[in-house]
């Protein structure tokens, strides 16, 4: 049978953060339940429903913003207490609203992620998590990347503590105390765990991860090492996974999977009879869903999934038809209910209404007085800007609690806007001089009513590097505007991987010099993405890269006064070296450069260039024969007479303009990265090439590989 879930929105509140929306547990089987829910306005609310109507059981004040929120209570008994994390310190509510604790933690950063079992308390911070018990401190440890999420196996199943960090490096680090059991390599950077079935699964040991580029997997965490059950890839090139849940909202038995992601896609996962989950339903909502809850809300009886997004809003997915099969009296009593509804609907509407305009009158009183200071209004953005393997290319995700208006877009370094299928903004280029003013690219997106997410794909020169700005316009009166910078890194193709091809030709650039360890990483980071911020622990570190575009790798290692990076690309090191000696001659360093160059590896790269090469060329030169083709169609009024080549290329002409539509400037790119090579190759050897490159050109308009490397190596 097929899933039908209708829509029901139910209240709106401040906005809020990943995991801050929990329903408490039903005093019977299938009974309405509360819905708990903690905002950035630092209060914390509950509420049920009655007759259709949102009914408050009690609402906080206002505080600091609230970033987790979580059920707690003595193990095995229903889990009703309330616990939240705001900045340093922890709160707990009954489920009547009656607080009985509060406890600063005293971390010197603010928890980013809390999880609860009994008397036990698991928080993170950025780097840092803390194990408590009955607000004891235990354990601690600090972590060498950004930790996401934070978990603990069942105590009351396994008799053991086992804490799971969820960390940016793509590992999953599990937790004996203070140390580190064992690492887990995950396909993505993690940003969610949560116990299979909500109990650990049939082990009690299976714990589900999602990832930031929108991964699914479920790994079993034993004793003594983890073993991989499932992993679901994201071919539809959905969003990042925010929350999971488990719950039975399907109705045969076994509890489904409910997954909620940063694009506004709610998805149910059903579970066959080889236990491999497959997608059963899934239904797009407007902005991010930041947690997700089976249950029963809004009717007696009637399974729903709970949804909370980015901007507040509490909405479910109800399983509750929502046109009735009805005799006469029933019909009756419907349309009585929905006049009730609609004459209470309208005088919500004229209530707001009023208090608009008293807000105005305020507001204009307040700004016309000789002691008015400006007002410009606040509102939230939730930015992500983030390398995708796929296509080489940086999602940029701006989301805003209210519509937007228009984004500006402008960057200091040559960039490439990219089509994304699902964006309607419309886009308007204005010329620049970058000689003038150093503006590369000045671009307006102008947002349709109602837009609240804005997704921009952009494509970087690696080489290039720079500031991106995006400035950020809502649709509220006064006019304010808000402006984001992401860094374009050096080297941003790069991507972190647990793992290289030591078998490959490398060259290799080694630094030496009077630096500290702090300064060599800070180079780093300043030159590679995904590098945390704070040195990690230890005195030497090693870091492998993937280049996403060209499959190139590239090895560092670093501690103080020395850096050892190793790549089978040239180019890579080239970029390096004058990097790292700019950044070190602007702190006065003197640094001993030297470089070890394989001859190999650049025929190695080219073979690497090879198949994206001809495959551009292939697409360029059918894109190009599209036009005659048509018309010779309709001169002969069949294709008949064509060979089998050509009325394969008039039957995929949509396909193939599309595709090239999606990749401007791919051959050009591909043609910069063999100009690049060429003339890094003999930079090293101390000659200048650049005169030769018209030539390299011609040969490349008439592309064959072997003539390619003949001339690389005749040069």
């Amino acid at each position: 049978m097929d899933l039908i879930l209708n829509r029901m929105d139910y209240l709106q509140v401040g906005v809020t953060s990943q995991k801050t929306m929990k329903l408490l547990p039903a005093s019977r089987h299938r009974a309405t339940q509360k819905v708990v829910i903690g905002d950035h306005d630092g209060v914390v609310m509950c509420f049920g429903m009655k007759k259709g109507e949102a009914v408050s059981v009690f609402k906080t004040l206002p505080g600091q913003k609230i970033a987790r929120l979580e059920l707690g209570g003595v193990l095995n008994t229903p889990q009703e207490k309330i616990f939240i994390a705001a900045a340093s310190e922890i709160r707990g509510f009954t489920k009547r609203g009656k607080q009985f604790l509060s406890f600063e933690t005293n971390l010197t950063e603010s928890i980013k992620a809390m999880h609860i079992s009994g008397s036990d308390l698991f928080l993170s911070a950025s780097y840092i998590y803390n194990h408590y018990c009955d607000c004891k401190d235990q354990h601690y440890y600090l972590s060498g990347d950004k930790i996401n999420d934070v978990i603990c196996l069942p105590v009351e199943r396994l008799s053991r503590i086992t804490p799971v960090l969820a960390c940016q490096d793509r590992v999953l680090r599990v937790l004996q105390g203070s140390d580190v059991m064992y690492e887990i390599e995950v396909p993505g950077p993690p940003t969610v765990l949560a116990l299979h079935n909500g109990n650990g699964g049939d082990s009690g040991e299976d714990l589900l991860f999602g990832t930031s580029d929108g991964k699914l997997g479920l790994i079993q965490i034993t004793a003594s090492k983890p073993v991989h059950k499932w992993e679901i890839q994201n071919e539809k090139k959905r969003g990042g996974i925010l929350c999971i849940d488990s719950f039975d909202i399907v109705g045969d038995g076994v509890k489904d999977l409910l997954v909620g992601r940063d694009d506004g896609m709610v998805e149910v996962y059903s579970f066959d009879n080889t236990n491999e989950p497959a997608l059963r339903f899934d239904q797009m909502l407007s902005e991010s869903i930041t947690s997700i809850q089976g249950g029963c809300v809004g009717k007696d009886s009637y399974d729903e999934i709970v949804v909370s997004t980015y901007s507040g809003w509490v909405t479910g997915l109800t399983t509750e038809p929502i046109h009735k099969e009805s005799g006469p009296g029933e019909e009756l009593k419907i349309n009585q209910e929905m006049q009730n509804k609609i004459s209470s609907l309208r005088n919500e509407l004229e209530h707001l209404q009023y208090k608009v305009l008293q807000e105005r009158e305020n507001y204009q009183q307040s700004s016309q007085s000789s002691k008015a200071k400006s007002a410009v209004p606040s509102f939230s953005i939730n930015d992500k800007f983030t390398l995708n393997k796929d296509d080489a290319s940086y999602s940029l995700i701006l989301e805003v609690q209210t519509s937007i208006d228009n984004v500006l877009i402008q960057s200091d370094v040559p960039i490439d806007l990219l089509d994304v299928d699902k964006n309607s903004a419309v886009v308007s280029f204005s010329s620049c001089d970058s000689e003038l003013n150093d503006n590369f690219l000045l671009a307006t997106y102008r947002c349709q009513a109602n837009t609240t997410r804005l997704e921009l794909k952009i494509r970087s020169i690696e080489g290039q590097y720079g500031t991106l700005q995006a400035y950020v316009t809502p649709r509220i009166q006064p006019k304010a505007c808000q402006v984001r910078q992401y860094h374009i890194k050096p080297l941003s193709l790069h991507q972190r991987t647990h793992f290289i091809d030591h078998d490959r030709p490398m060259n290799t650039l080694t630094l030496t010099g009077q630096f500290s360890f702090a300064e060599v990483h800070s180079w780093v980071v300043f030159c590679l993405p995904e590098v945390p911020e704070k040195p990690p622990a230890g005195e030497c570190v090693t870091f492998y890269f993937q280049n996403t575009f060209l499959d190139t790798q590239l090895e560092s290692i670093y501690r103080k006064g020395e850096g050892v990076f190793k790549s089978d690309n040239i180019s890579t090191i080239s970029i390096l070296k004058d990097v790292l000696s700019k950044e070190a001659t602007k702190r006065k360093i003197n640094l001993n450069i030297s470089y070890e160059i394989n001859e190999i590896s650049v025929k190695h790269t080219l073979k690497l260039i090879h198949p994206k090469l001809e495959y551009q060329l292939l697409l360029a030169k059918k894109v190009q024969l599209i036009d005659a083709l048509k018309e010779l169609q309709v001169h002969e009024g069949n294709t008949n007479f064509l060979i089998p080549e050509y009325r394969c290329i008039l039957e995929e002409a949509d396909h193939l303009q599309e595709e090239y539509k999606k990749q401007p400037a791919h051959l050009e790119r591909l043609y910069g990265m063999i100009t690049d090579l060429f003339i890094d190759k003999f930079k090293f050897k101390g000659t200048n090439v650049k005169t030769k490159v018209p030539l390299l050109l011609e040969i490349l308009d008439s592309y064959d590989q072997n003539a390619l490397i003949s001339f690389f190596d005749a040069a």
